[in-house]
């Protein structure tokens, strides 16, 4: 099952309270609730190319799969990190975030956790 294909953001879930843990500004948390992100991904093997545009701000991730890299968090902040691949998802753990993305069909469901607090993503393929 690939990965490939662009993605609009449907729904999310603990939007506000996640990222004011992850430390973004209220001003910028405000901006970002009610875009609708759109996620790029090119899956070439066990390689990865992410990348997600949310209004002006531009992500992109490149990884591939059981090596250490480089991911840039929501935040902006660069971690090391290594993305596995269990059966249809990719799951990763950034610096005390764990973040899987699912993919069934044409859905891809990203849940991140950070202690108690859980932030969920579901994009639908466009």
């Amino acid at each position: 099952m690939s990965f490939t294909g662009k993605y609009e953001l449907q729904s999310q879930e603990n939007f506000e309270p996640f990222m004011k843990a992850l430390g973004l500004p209220d001003d910028q948390i405000q901006k970002g609730k009610d875009i609708k992100s759109i996620s790029e991904i090119v899956q070439d093997g066990k390689k990865f190319k992410i990348t997600v545009t949310t209004g002006s701000k531009v992500m992109h991730n490149e990884f591939t799969i059981g090596e250490e890299c480089d991911i840039e968090m929501l935040t902006g902040e660069k971690v090391k990190a290594v993305v596995q691949l269990e059966g249809n998802k990719l799951v990763a753990n950034l610096k005390g975030l764990k973040s899987v993305t699912e993919l069934n069909g044409d859905t891809i469901t990203n849940t991140m956790t950070m202690g108690d607090l859980t932030y969920k993503r579901i994009s639908k393929r466009i």
